[in-house]
């Protein structure tokens, strides 16, 4: 792991880096959860211009996360998922004009493969620095299966768009928890070395 062997000034500057991001990616999460629940009655303009930009939130996020994080594998896989992030905005853009069903297949295939790099990052991320990196890999796992669920309820006979903003919210949750842990984990460090 990259912040294993960094100096305790490089790894506090990365852990107060990923702190703010996680705490803004949480946040933006739980806004647009709320503002999409009430505009998305209808697959319109409104509700498609929400839909590619939650993914563009990831894609910014995966760009500030990967130029804060030191090179190696963790680095590579927030740049797979930044692209494959701004791929999901271009395809929901897409999907958007073909109504639920095909939203909901993107939008899973999106949360699927996201998910499952969220867990590799999470899982390189874990040591002394960083702490265990739990509400990371729990978010990942969960956006994994949720993103199996969102393309077997996009085949069924009544796919709904409700279930994003509940996935939404549950995404910020967890980085606003990841967020709080890094801020423990950074004051429990600075009384240790006091």
């Amino acid at each position: 792991m990259s912040t294993q062997t960094a100096t305790p000034a490089k790894a506090a500057g990365e852990r107060s880096s990923l702190l703010r991001l996680y705490l803004g990616r949480g946040v933006l999460a739980v806004v647009w959860a709320l503002v999409f629940a009430g505009a998305h009655e209808d697959v319109d303009a409104v509700a498609i211009t929400l839909l590619v930009v939650y993914p563009l939130i990831d894609a910014v996020s995966s760009l500030i996360d990967h130029r804060a994080t030191p090179d190696g594998s963790e680095r590579r896989v927030i740049a797979f998922n930044g692209v494959l992030s701004t791929l999901a905005v271009i395809a929901l853009g897409v999907a958007g004009a073909g109504g639920v069903a095909p939203v909901l297949h993107v939008f899973g295939a999106w949360a699927l493969v996201s998910g499952a790099a969220q867990v590799v990052v999470g899982i390189r991320r874990r040591g002394p620095e960083l702490g265990k990196q739990w509400p990371t890999l729990i978010s990942g796992g969960l956006s994994f299966l949720v993103g199996i669920t969102y393309n077997i309820q996009a085949a069924g006979d009544n796919p709904s768009l409700d279930v994003l903003s509940v996935y939404a919210t549950g995404g910020g949750v967890w980085f606003i928890l990841q967020a709080l842990l890094l801020g423990w984990k950074s004051r429990q460090l600075r009384t240790r070395t006091v």
